[in-house]
């Protein structure tokens, strides 16, 4: 995966976004003759289909505005953007708002993800290093990364165009597709890829993927290329918006029966908040019974010991010269002292909405003792740092590296390698807990909630879930999921899918369901450039 945020620069250049199909003045997205001849050739086409859904996830922060920011836990002090964005007023104008509104990165992906499909088997023909196993398991990647681009797609706008060829050079305007039709064709996809995709990749024991991987063993991509339960974890999320719980039960039993197969495990408090943590993008062993030692199962040893890993995650590797100032979660929650050059976060939990969301005492992640100090005993900065102060800072996420010049030996700007991470196995179970309580299994419901509490609180203190304390089983299920994930990007869209479980007529998030106002709106530029687009209804 080295330099692949080169590699991704280069082939966006060469794609021109999605000017595909969507967007006129199109050109021919990929060199006719000279990249589909080597086995070398197979790996930039692959490792660059990564890099360019990891830069639409990227750019302008755009995974956790989307995710985090909308309507969800954080507040903004200064920035008239992302005030507008916290306030569902999408459609105002500024730049980033724009940018945010326009598609064409995630076409990109479509279209480098179609084009490999038409043609990687000039490789398999040209080249006799480029196997028919190491093809199989590169096809069935490609299909993830574009199931989970459309997947993206239907969260941000409801129906968008379905496109999987590149049609052969013609560029033709193309109107929006029903996003139950997007989403079948995801879950299909993902079932597909299921079946050709490695649990591990470099290793002899995977009977999909044997041997050494484009020449490198099993540590170089672990937690970084998709594997078998990462498309099952994909398949969850995606059934899930889709208000498909029963596909979403399955999924998730997938993962959960084989994550270890994966080297995927139970993140510690430590690992899980540690810079040199789960955020920071290194090889690691899962331990599936890594949640500390004594009463505080936040323990566990950060200095190389056991670490789960993420299911689904894009990273920044600083070893690998991929680390940047933009597209992290750091650049808009860190502030001074853990940064220099900012003294007031561009987003920050408020006290009282930290209040709220920590409303139990002798939670290791934060809470709160009973005249509203943190609480004595509990580790400071794991979610929260500076809460006496105005801005509370979060600090649950920051991979920040040195911002020396080593020429100059000043201080510069400093660069983040904090990794996306879309899913992990928490995440997994708590949505496995929302499957089953949608079906009626509550008890095993129940069990899974537990299984995250139990792994977050003081055990001499840990209460499990009790209806009486906690409210119903979803309202502790998602009340579970804001404190467990929040900051990474997952709060809007537990949002929509709780007010489709409440249906409460008071709630704001209620209404823009009903209203078709939960999507965003549509670039200008995208309706400029294709007629057959139409605005979302609720933005006309």
């Amino acid at each position: 995966m080295k330099k692949i945020i080169l590699n991704s620069l280069v082939l966006l250049s060469l794609l021109g976004g999605c000017k595909k199909a969507l967007d006129v003045d199109s050109t021919r997205v990929v060199s006719e003759r000279n990249d589909w001849n080597s086995l070398e050739d197979a790996r930039a086409h692959l490792f660059g289909a990564y890099g360019l859904t990891r830069a639409a996830m990227a750019d302008h922060n755009a995974h956790w505005l989307y995710g985090d920011v909308r309507s969800g836990d954080f507040t903004s002090p200064t920035r008239q953007d992302l005030k507008a964005i916290i306030n569902n007023n999408l459609s105002a104008s500024y730049a980033s708002v724009e940018a945010l509104s326009n598609w064409r990165r995630w076409y990109a992906v479509v279209n480098q993800c179609n084009v490999f499909l038409e043609r990687i088997r000039e490789i398999n023909q040209a080249d006799p290093r480029y196997i028919e196993s190491t093809m199989t398991v590169d096809i069935a990647q490609i299909r993830f990364l574009r199931a989970f681009a459309y997947f993206y797609m239907c969260r941000i706008w409801g129906d968008v165009p379905l496109i999987s060829s590149s049609m052969e050079g013609k560029f033709e305007n193309k109107a929006r597709d029903p996003q139950a039709k997007v989403l079948q064709f995801v879950k299909s996809e993902l079932q597909l890829a299921t079946e050709d995709l490695p649990y591990q990749y470099g290793t002899r024991e995977d009977q999909y993927q044997t041997g050494l991987y484009y020449g490198q063993g099993l540590n170089a991509y672990r937690g970084v290329l998709a594997t078998k339960n990462s498309a099952q974890a994909i398949l969850a999320h995606a059934a899930a918006w889709d208000g498909d719980y029963e596909t979403v039960a399955t999924a998730t039993q997938f993962v959960m029966r084989n994550y270890s197969r994966s080297g995927s495990g139970f993140i510690s408090l430590d690992d899980l908040t540690d810079p040199n943590g789960l955020f920071y993008r290194s090889p690691r062993i899962a331990d599936d019974n890594n949640t500390g030692g004594g009463n505080n199962p936040g323990g566990g040893n950060t200095q190389g010991g056991a670490r789960g890993d993420v299911l689904v995650g894009f990273h920044f590797t600083f070893d690998e010269l991929e680390s940047s100032f933009s597209g992290h979660l750091e650049e808009l929650t860190l502030a001074s002292p853990f940064v220099s050059y900012k003294s007031v976060p561009d987003i920050y939990v408020t006290k009282d909405t930290i209040k709220s969301i920590f409303n139990e005492g002798d939670d290791f992640r934060f809470s709160l003792d009973t005249v509203g100090r943190p609480t004595p005993g509990i580790p400071d900065g794991r979610y929260f740092s500076n809460y006496s102060g105005r801005y509370p800072i979060f600090t649950k996420v920051k991979v920040v590296e040195s911002g020396l010049n080593p020429n100059t030996k000043t201080s510069t700007l400093p660069t983040y390698s904090s990794s996306i991470v879309f899913t992990r196995l928490e995440d997994i179970v708590l949505l496995r807990a929302e499957a089953l309580a949608s079906l009626g299994e509550v008890d095993e419901a129940a069990n899974l909630l537990n299984e995250i509490r139990i792994r977050r609180y003081d055990r001499l203190f840990y209460k499990p879930y009790d209806p009486d304390l906690h409210g119903t089983i979803i309202d502790a299920i998602f009340q579970e999921r804001r404190k467990e994930l929040i900051g990474e990007g997952h709060r809007w869209y537990d949002l929509v899918r709780y007010q489709k479980f409440k249906k409460q007529a008071n709630s704001r998030v209620y209404q823009l369901i009903k209203s078709g106002g939960i999507y965003w709106p549509i670039s200008k530029v995208v309706l400029q450039q294709n007629s057959l687009i139409t605005q979302n209804s609720y933005w006309k």
